[in-house]
């Protein structure tokens, strides 16, 4: 298995490639079946209980989807047979479903659960490149759009709050910045650069729980970290959340413009307070890491990794006034 996994990572990439530069539907069905084919060995790495159970779990999901869209594909070869309102419509929950989208979202936080670190990295990033992609090309229907933006960012904020599992808290984070993409999606320049940064924010912070072999809330606060460690985790939580004048705070800046442009103050609304939720758990988490004074090791050198991490994560964070700098000349 581990000859091959370098197999299913290159059909992973190449899946999802095709998928952006396919020009019909059926291209893109195909690269969306490559992208499921790929995955699940992936997710199969290491035999146990835990990991078949969210392969099935993905592969049921994912399979159930792309039937429903290859048969809304074939209809709508066949003129007049159905209205294509419907296909469309048909199509668009296809795709929330394949994302995780709210209120299709049930089955995202229970394989976080259940996987490693390094999987659940690929489900919340590169895993929604692709549906993203196809749905900015639709002509999407609103109040399916509208309903799915305001289930994802109400879900994915009450969801994280009594989680003891950080897997599952963080699967419930990616369905509320999920619902900003959504929010964005229309404008393919807007939800890149989201979908961009909190990719790397998403990255630095689960690197640096999966170094730390941390999986449950109990973990974080007898965690071994020197202070510049627990402070460089505290603002990537922060950034992830939102918090000015962290680089996290651009995207969620860039939509808000937006949807004020767009005149959905009442989602704009919405979506604001309820992202201060997420701040609320986040910043829960982290106070309680800090504040514990843990028994450190003395002789525990602070390795190149770790300053690594640390330097690219400090540079991440305080880019947001320089981009505004640039800006104004």
């Amino acid at each position: 298995m581990k000859k091959s996994s370098w197999l299913f990572q290159s059909i992973l990439i190449m899946s999802t490639m095709m998928v952006l530069s396919a020009n019909s539907w059926i291209n893109m069905w195909i690269g969306l079946e490559m992208n499921l084919m790929s995955f699940v060995p992936i997710m199969l790495k290491k035999s146990n209980k835990s990991n078949s159970e969210a392969a099935m779990i993905y592969f049921l999901i994912q399979s159930m989807s792309s039937i429903i869209m290859m048969m809304m594909i074939m209809i709508n070869m066949c003129n007049y047979l159905i209205s294509p309102k419907i296909i469309n419509m048909t199509m668009l929950v296809c795709l929330l479903m394949k994302m995780g989208a709210a209120p299709f979202h049930m089955w995202m936080p229970e394989i976080m659960s259940k996987m490693s670190w390094k999987k659940c990295i690929i489900l919340m990033t590169w895993q929604k490149l692709a549906p993203l992609m196809m749905m900015s090309n639709m002509d999407n229907n609103n109040i399916i759009m509208n309903m799915s933006i305001m289930l994802c960012v109400i879900i994915g904020s009450m969801g994280g709050i009594n989680q003891t599992s950080v897997r599952k808290m963080m699967g419930y984070s990616s369905i509320n910045h999920l619902g900003w993409m959504i929010a964005i999606n229309k404008s393919m320049n807007k939800w890149m650069i989201y979908f961009i940064i909190y990719s790397m924010m998403n990255l630095i912070i689960c690197l640096n729980f999966m170094q730390k072999k941390v999986y449950f809330m109990n973990q974080m606060n007898s965690m071994n970290m020197s202070n510049m460690e627990k402070m460089n985790l505290f603002l990537m939580m922060m950034s992830m959340g939102g918090m000015p004048p962290l680089i996290g705070f651009l995207p969620k800046w860039i939509t808000i413009q937006f949807m004020m442009n767009q005149k959905e103050m009442l989602i704009m609304l919405i979506m604001i307070m309820f992202s201060m939720i997420n701040l609320m758990y986040y910043m829960r988490i982290m106070i309680n890491m800090i504040i514990s004074s843990n028994m450190m090791i003395k002789w525990n050198k602070w390795n190149k990794y770790n300053k690594l991490m640390t330097m690219t994560s400090m540079m991440i964070n305080f880019s947001l006034p320089l981009i505004l700098i640039m800006d104004m000349y």
